[in-house]
């Protein structure tokens, strides 16, 4: 095998791992802030907990920003070679026929999530930095309720959340099946069990994050 083909398995191999860290790190962050929903003391306390923990903020807050980096980098790279390898479009291109419109625009769904990721990380990560840091108030393990449903008040920003999280359900429902087949799961190639999971996953994550937001929106004005 040639030294192009190794290097280009490796990209794949280093998008699909850092793909799926996120795909557990989504799911880590769904199941803490569904409890502002069912059960805002819970959310609270550990909202406080990942705030303050010396192991969250020092050593997997890092991490889970360099694997978010490592992917998006590795997507544009990946999109770039692959744009090259086929510099003349197919004669025969017939849309959905051949693949779909998500499938061909993982790189423009991709940046989108990464602008709402910048968005979400001012209202909520910078405004932690600020509150720790910069104006060194007191800590108050029951201020994060009310700070989120201070957050989803404007109708704008519930709006931009919803957009956003039907485009990541969109990057998802083809990201998360081809991080499987990169690394050469047989199942997800063949339609079996894993394939219906990382489809059903990729529509109920995002449609839980835009229920949250719509309910502390509606519930929380009033």
């Amino acid at each position: 095998m040639s030294a192009l083909v190794k290097s280009s398995l490796a990209r794949k191999w280093v998008m699909a791992l850092s793909g799926l860290f996120l795909v557990i790190f989504l799911t880590q962050h769904f199941v803490i802030n569904i409890t502002s929903v069912i059960a805002p003391d819970t959310f609270n306390e550990w909202s406080h907990f990942m705030g303050y923990n010396p192991l969250v903020q020092f050593v997997l807050q890092p991490i889970l920003l360099g694997g978010l980096i490592v992917h998006f980098i590795m997507g544009i790279v990946l999109e770039i070679r692959n744009n090259r390898a086929r510099p003349i479009k197919y004669v025969d291109f017939r849309g959905n026929e051949n693949s779909t419109w998500v499938s061909r625009n993982m790189i423009i769904t991709g940046l989108v999530v990464l602008a709402f990721l910048g968005l979400h990380m001012y209202d909520f990560w910078a405004h932690e930095i600020a509150y720790k840091f910069i104006y060194a108030e007191p800590e108050s393990p029951t201020r994060y309720y009310a700070e989120t449903v201070h957050k989803f008040e404007p109708i704008w920003r519930v709006v931009l959340y919803v957009l956003s999280f039907v485009l990541l359900a969109m990057h998802l429902w083809h990201g998360f099946n081809s991080s499987f087949q990169s690394m050469g799961v047989k199942s997800v190639k063949r339609g079996d069990g894993l394939k219906k999971f990382c489809y059903a996953w990729s529509v109920a994550i995002p449609a839980g994050f835009i229920f949250i937001a719509l309910y502390h929106h509606f519930v929380g004005l009033q």
